[in-house]
């Protein structure tokens, strides 16, 4: 379990594939002090497990089921990553809960810079955006961020200036492909929910919660 507060931006140094699974390799040095072998690292958003560590470079193991649900598959050697250790019982609870499992891949549609905070639009898969509401939270390559707004397709985060210098959100732009996973506490209600939504005939997260007495 992670907060999606980002503790480091740590760097590629290798990806190699071997047989079935691709080997990542990420230089760090604060995440890395505390890590091994076995722990979970979130990696922009992936929850990823330390093989082995060598020299300030955590390896990872990377399998076919990861590759296909995340974008983590097109990293590149030198590019900037997210980092995230999982979550200790007395750990501080900033952000929300992040369970590292990717939900979909999003695409960044538009970026714009509104003084010093910057406005994100990303295009989002249906099996995300249905668990997407305003004000509510979602973990974009592993950051925690408020949606300021949802239209068909697609939602709004607005970026502050903490945020863009401590993650790599900042060096994204428009067509980027980002991790999103949305709030796991949104899909529990949904299950809760699915039954009467079934009887309604209506999906609508929304809709549903308000015929329930939860709006």
């Amino acid at each position: 379990m992670f907060t999606g507060i980002v503790l480091e931006m740590g760097t590629v140094s290798s990806v190699e594939a071997r047989g079935t699974v691709t080997r990542l390799g990420i230089r760090s040095e604060e995440v890395v002090r505390d890590a091994g072998i076995g722990d979970s690292i979130a990696v922009n958003g992936v929850c990823l497990t330390v093989t082995s560590i060598e020299h300030g470079v955590m390896h990872f193991d990377l399998s076919a089921e990861t590759l296909r649900a995340s974008n983590i598959g097109s990293l590149r050697r030198g590019e900037r990553v997210n980092l995230e250790p999982a979550l200790r019982p007395s750990d501080r609870l900033g952000g929300h809960f992040v369970t590292g499992h990717i939900d979909g891949v999003g695409r960044i549609r538009g970026k714009n810079r509104r003084g010093e905070t910057i406005e994100i639009e990303i295009e989002a898969p249906g099996e995300v955006l249905r668990y997407v509401v305003k004000k509510g939270s979602i973990a974009i390559d592993g950051i925690s961020l408020t949606v300021v707004d949802v239209s068909a397709g697609a939602f709004k985060v607005v970026i502050i200036p903490h945020t863009e210098r401590v993650t790599t959100i900042g060096m994204k732009g428009a067509g980027d492909t980002v991790n999103l996973e949305a709030d796991i506490l949104g899909k529990y209600v949904a299950r809760f929910l699915a039954p009467r939504a079934a009887e309604t005939k209506d999906e609508s997260i929304l809709n549903v919660l308000g015929e329930s007495g939860f709006l």
